[in-house]
């Protein structure tokens, strides 16, 4: 066998155990999740929205006052906490927001929902005592957002963006339960 065949295999062979131990120790990248990540954009002239999240299937769960409790935070999502990035100004009900990357939290409730953008980025979305690793020192802004009851059942929690009627909202909608945060 010839010296280049020779490298070529130790490279593949290189390539091949570094996947296997990645997939064995960190995450395991063969196996599909429970929680599939999901990246979200919105683009108008030069403005410029992602968020990045983990999308829970409801499973006949019950949701809301249960498997997320009521007024406690919540990783808005799960496994690695919520991401939301900007790169203008936003006005955010009212309020601004400086351009920025920022971790999304927040505190559902039976009419409102209180919705944290956090400056500090966070290696999870829980520590091991399955408490979010959200820190208040951090909020750049908190908004309270009403709640729409919807007719239908949402099965996996979706993060979206809808400028449908020339006013743009962020919204959150899981379960029978909507929350739509106007942006400008």
């Amino acid at each position: 066998m010839n010296t280049f065949l020779k490298r070529v295999l130790f490279i593949l062979s290189f390539i091949a155990l570094g996947l296997f131990l990645y997939s064995y120790f960190v995450e395991n990248i063969f196996a599909s999740r429970l929680s599939p990540k999901d990246t979200v954009e919105f683009k108008l002239n030069d403005l410029k929205l992602e968020v990045f999240y983990n999308r829970p299937s409801k499973k006949d769960r019950e949701v809301f006052g249960a498997l997320v409790p009521f007024n406690q935070v919540w990783r808005t999502g799960a496994n690695e906490a919520t991401t939301f990035e900007t790169n203008q100004t936003l006005d955010v009900n009212g309020m601004p927001l400086p351009k920025g990357k920022y971790t999304l939290w927040t505190v559902p409730k039976d009419s409102v929902w209180t919705v944290i953008f956090n400056s500090k980025q966070y290696p999870w979305g829980v520590t091991n005592e399955m408490k979010p690793y959200w820190d208040p020192n951090y909020d750049v802004l908190n908004v309270d957002i009403p709640v729409e009851k919807l007719d239908t059942t949402v099965e996996q929690f979706t993060i979206a963006f809808d400028n449908s009627t020339d006013n743009l909202f962020l919204t959150l909608a899981w379960d029978d339960v909507k929350v739509s945060v106007p942006l400008k």
